[in-house]
């Protein structure tokens, strides 16, 4: 079973009541920051993003079978008071409680059915190659994004490719999309557009950059469009990283290189992942 599927059997045996995030990765066997990542790149949701949509999802079931007590459902779904809980379900289906009360049905609400994961769909995950990379200065532009809204990464790749090869002290051709995260943030991440350089004198405006430290990482392919590449992504963290016996490197968490072997106009091609790793 992968990670991710036990994520899901934990938390849909356990949502009801009051679970951490410490709980549920050691059910799935990674980190807490490491679950989150796969967790969100694969189904699109982080972790808290999920359970609360699954509790809400419940709570208005309940509320259009008619219940008379809003206070006695708020409590269950484990909001504390009517207001909290009227807040976060308006935020999540955009009507109040008492109007699906009202109302006797939920056909109009988009409810979070619990997450079905199928393994035998993914693509094989080939064997990654090892590589003692130096240190690496990055230059780029970069923004933080949540789980559920990964939509705009593609607008940040145009802007940066607005400057692509014409960037002071660029190394080479190739160009690198970079995850990082903060400490303590679990429901999203931050992203670079970037490309290798040997200084940081003069680049445009906007550009911040990253230095990498040398390290280990461990180098999959992934074939075929850069949108399916977070099914990669969840194979590497959710399967392979588990069974290898190995742990992630402080910083990244991962970043994709892309060099002549993928077409950005058609994002087709051949994408690296570099992950890095530690005994």
């Amino acid at each position: 079973m992968s990670a991710i599927k036990r994520a899901v059997w934990f938390i849909e045996s356990h949502f009801a009541s009051d679970i951490s995030l410490e709980e549920i990765s050691d059910a799935a066997g990674l980190s807490r920051f490491h679950l989150s990542r796969v967790f969100g790149s694969v189904t699109g949701h982080s972790i808290s993003g999920y359970i609360r949509a699954r509790r809400l999802s419940g709570a208005a079931r309940v509320l259009a079978d008619g219940t008379a007590n809003i206070l006695e459902v708020a409590l269950d779904a484990g909001y504390g008071s009517h207001e909290a809980f009227t807040r976060a379900f308006r935020d999540q289906f955009g009507v109040t409680p008492e109007a699906v009360r009202r109302q006797g049905h939920a056909r109009n609400l988009d409810l979070m059915e619990p997450i079905r994961m199928d393994d035998t769909r993914l693509p094989k995950l080939e064997a990654p190659r090892f590589v003692d990379q130096p240190a690496m200065l990055l230059a780029g532009l970069a923004e933080d994004y949540s789980f559920e809204h990964t939509e705009k990464i593609p607008s940040l790749w145009q802007r940066f490719n607005m400057h692509f090869g014409n960037i002071p002290d660029q190394v080479s051709d190739a160009a690198f999309g970079v995850c990082t995260h903060a400490e303590g943030q679990t429901d999203g991440f931050r992203y670079m557009a970037a490309v290798e350089v040997t200084a940081a004198d003069d680049l445009p405006r906007g550009f911040s950059t990253l230095k990498l430290p040398a390290q280990r990482y461990a180098v999959f392919a992934h074939r075929g469009h850069v949108s399916e590449i977070k099914s990669t992504c969840g194979q590497i963290f959710g399967t392979w990283l588990p069974e290898s016996g190995l742990r992630c490197g402080d910083m990244p968490d991962m970043f994709e290189r892309y060099d002549e072997r993928f077409d950005p106009h058609t994002g087709m091609g051949l994408t690296e992942i570099w992950l890095p790793i530690r005994e």
